[in-house]
């Protein structure tokens, strides 16, 4: 297996993670998501159902594989600079270690699934 199916799947790990602990801060009302966590919750449904249908063309290493691999690390990119941002103007959400470990993963993971899309 390669090192851009990993690290797909430890990004995919990651932010599924990251929206587990988004439920614990009530991240629907930071964004004043429509909805409520109903909303929230089916956000999550079809994020969740695109990572996983990554999961194979990423295996097999096809085009539709590359394509879900740049969206995966795009996401895990703008998850943390949005979160960044926030924590930035002082909001409190995100603040504790697992949280911050989270999202600095996420950063990490994604810069290098993007050297294993382009290498």
């Amino acid at each position: 297996m390669s090192f851009l199916f990993w690290t797909y799947i430890l990004n995919a790990l990651l932010l599924i993670n990251h929206e587990i602990d988004s439920a614990y801060w009530n991240e629907w009302k930071l964004f004043r998501m429509k909805g409520g966590i109903v909303g929230f919750l089916v956000f999550n449904i079809i994020a969740i159902l695109i990572a996983l249908l990554g999961i194979v063309p990423v295996y097999l290493q096809t085009f539709a594989g590359i394509l879900f691999s740049w969206l995966m690390a795009l996401t895990g990119i703008l998850t943390f600079c949005i979160h960044l941002t926030f924590i930035a103007k002082g909001r409190r959400e995100f603040k504790t270690f697992p949280s911050l470990a989270i999202l600095s993963g996420i950063l990490v993971i994604s810069i290098l699934e993007i050297i294993a899309i382009l290498f």
